[in-house]
């Protein structure tokens, strides 16, 4: 019976991706794999409106790796649940103009639709490894039961693959029979990555894949999701508040303050081209590699709350270039060249530049 569901699922989906390629507007001919427009997510409650997303877009193309940057509680997980379709309602509030991934319209998708396409087209690896996992059942019974969903095997198919993954990502298939508690941090991290590539997803959002990693096993988490980035020819999503992981893996940027993107663009037009105050923060909070007794410049005060966000530009009070008119309007996310996007009120002045020369080493 589950086999026959699975198999209509798959078909309704594929019925769906057969329509989006008659209408000529095909992910493959666009070369993108992820296209939302003005996303917003809020939360009402007898209290107050937690305005968490502000009208957001995201497009990323095939293979790329886009860095989601930004403190905690600017949006950035709100927006990868938003992305999956897990914003809990109510009391959550999501709208959309347009949410396609891989081709699929994924605010027409049935919920017994989207529970195919999780893990299947998109997948995600979740915070905390510590948490992620079922304490109840063996490792490997946890990256077979997302094969079983999503794919057309019996339970032995599904739990040879399941092995099979453990050894891809570096687990010998005789671990297969333990529990989440007898392995360290970094190989439940391995286990979590093993579950979400499992069905071989398009795009891949990876939420603090390394946070509660020591240096070491974060190189090697690090490594080895570009490596199977390459096997598998996935898109990824990198949500992070370490501008030295987005450095290493990401080709694209996006910068999020208080649920709007603030600054965007490729790894080269963001890291040194430099232009919206909040991201000049973000980077003068890291030590200076080639001055060692360089005071950091952390930025000042804290971020607004999402349940009463100033008018205007939401950085404003935080911002030493602030102006009146900041106070007044939230500046639009504005092309300045090629694929580098600001919105910041400042570059209406002729001549008003960031610098950034003692942090671009």
């Amino acid at each position: 019976m589950k086999n026959e569901e699975n198999r209509k699922n798959a078909d309704a989906i594929s019925s769906q991706e057969s329509e989006i390629s008659a209408a000529g507007n095909s992910p493959e001919e666009q070369n993108l794999i992820l296209d939302v427009e003005n996303l917003v997510v809020r939360y009402e409650t007898e209290d107050s409106i937690v305005r968490a997303l502000n009208g957001v877009d995201f497009k990323l193309g095939y293979k790329k790796t886009l860095g989601l940057v930004g403190e905690t509680g600017a949006g950035k997980t709100t927006a990868a649940l938003a992305m999956l379709r897990l914003i809990p309602s109510p009391p959550g509030v999501m709208e959309c103009d347009k949410m396609e991934i891989a081709g699929l319209d994924m605010l027409k998708l049935k919920p017994h639709n989207l529970e195919k396409v999780r893990g299947d087209k998109i997948s995600m690896i979740f915070q905390d490894p510590m948490t992620s996992l079922n304490p109840t059942f063996t490792v490997a019974e946890q990256i077979a039961e997302s094969v079983e969903i999503h794919e057309n095997l019996n339970k032995e198919q599904a739990y040879e693959k399941a092995l099979d993954m453990l050894e891809l990502v570096g687990i010998p298939r005789s671990r297969g029979k333990e529990y989440p508690h007898q392995f360290s941090g970094g190989m439940k991290q391995r286990v979590v990555i093993a579950i979400a590539l499992a069905c071989n997803p398009n795009l891949l959002i990876a939420d603090e894949p390394t946070t509660a990693l020591d240096v070491t096993i974060q190189a090697q988490v690090l490594e080895l999701m570009k490596e199977l980035k390459e096997k598998y020819n996935t898109s990824i999503i990198m949500i992070t508040h370490d501008l030295g992981i987005v450095a290493e893996v990401c080709d694209q940027v996006a910068v999020m303050y208080a649920g709007r993107i603030v600054e965007e663009g490729s790894l080269q037009e963001v890291f040194k081209e430099t232009m919206h105050p909040y991201t000049e923060g973000l980077f003068n909070s890291l030590p200076n590699i080639r001055d060692r007794k360089a005071m950091l410049k952390p930025i000042k005060g804290l971020m607004p709350d999402p349940s009463n966000l100033p008018e205007g530009c939401a950085f404003a009070p935080r911002c030493e270039y602030a102006t009146e008119e900041c106070s007044k309007a939230v500046p639009p996310l504005e092309c300045v060249s090629g694929t580098h996007k600001v919105a910041c009120a400042a570059y209406k002045h002729p001549g008003f530049v960031i610098d950034r020369r003692k942090n671009n080493g």
